[in-house]
């Protein structure tokens, strides 16, 4: 009889097309298991008219999926690492990290439209866009905009706004690439903290030695610096960061940006370090920046 793996999945799309990669893996490496996929609407997809910050971060897109967990109604959840939050329940551990995809941010026009116009706002769901785009683009107006991926490609569509920032992964997880209209390098735009990362994530003392040869250690050392950095500046919806490691050989390269409410400056740098010294390369990268009084860029 073959063993049951249950995976937890948001029910967006993008969700399950990226629970779908996991189970795709398993049935080829993994015949003797059998696989089955859980979706779920979080509290995070319901309530759509308020930013997340003014409900509760970005815990609210895991707490049904982690009490599926809990109850052992699955086995794994597949999340995208840049919506998980920085605490992390013990008995829940991240088991490990996908492949890296395209980490990029990008700008979508609506259907038809070869140039950006200024006299409609851009739709952007986070301050650490907007911050970084201001400097881009002066002349623009921002507008904060939820929803899944699809859900936002409509109302750009509709005339809602006059083009919309999105993560390139999700973009092309989706086949959607032809829509893109322009990729920001990640010196215009740092992006999201584990952003093109997907998380894995089960219940501790359990055996998921079955997905090792899934997970990529590139991308646990690129995780682990990222997140140690917000982390440490106790950063989140409210607070905007920003975060890019990359991993050369033994060597992890990490880029952070820290907006300071207080100064209203934002403070950008970068360190590197061995790769077993990731987190500590991400704290000590946050203390610099969250200490610093004059902002450099």
């Amino acid at each position: 009889m073959k063993k049951a793996i249950v995976i937890g999945s948001r029910e967006s799309k993008l969700a399950v097309i990226q629970s779908q990669m996991v189970i795709s893996y398993l049935e080829e490496k993994r015949p003797d298991l059998e696989l089955k996929l859980l979706t779920m609407k979080t509290t995070g997809d319901k309530i759509l008219d308020q930013t997340l910050d003014k409900i509760g971060g970005k815990g609210l897109f895991v707490k049904e999926l982690d009490k599926a967990l809990l109850d052992k109604k699955s086995d794994v959840s597949v999340h995208s690492l840049k919506d998980m939050p920085m605490q992390i329940p013990k008995e829940l551990p991240i088991i490990g990290f996908s492949k890296r995809e395209d980490p990029r941010d990008v700008l979508i026009l609506p259907k038809g439209r070869k140039q950006l116009d200024f006299k409609d706002p851009i739709g952007c769901s986070s301050r650490r866009r907007m911050l970084q785009l201001k400097e881009l683009f002066p002349k623009a107006q921002f507008q904060s905009i939820r929803g899944n991926v699809l859900t936002r490609l409509e109302k750009l569509d509709h005339g809602k706004y006059g083009a919309l920032i999105l993560a390139a992964a999700g973009m092309k997880r989706l086949g959607l690439e032809e829509r893109i209209s322009r990729y920001f390098t990640i010196e215009e735009i740092l992006p999201a903290p584990g952003q093109g990362i997907l998380a894995l994530q089960g219940r501790e003392g359990e055996d998921y030695s079955y997905l090792d040869d899934f997970l990529d250690q590139e991308s646990a050392y690129a995780a682990i610096a990222e997140r140690a950095f917000v982390k440490e500046l106790d950063g989140g919806c409210s607070s905007p960061t920003a975060a890019y490691a990359q991993v050369t050989g033994d060597r992890i390269f990490l880029t952070g940006l820290y907006y300071n409410e207080e100064s209203k400056k934002y403070y950008k740098g970068s360190m590197e370090d061995k790769v077993e010294n990731a987190k500590i390369l991400g704290i000590r990268l946050a203390e610099c920046l969250g200490g610093k009084k004059d902002g450099h860029r």
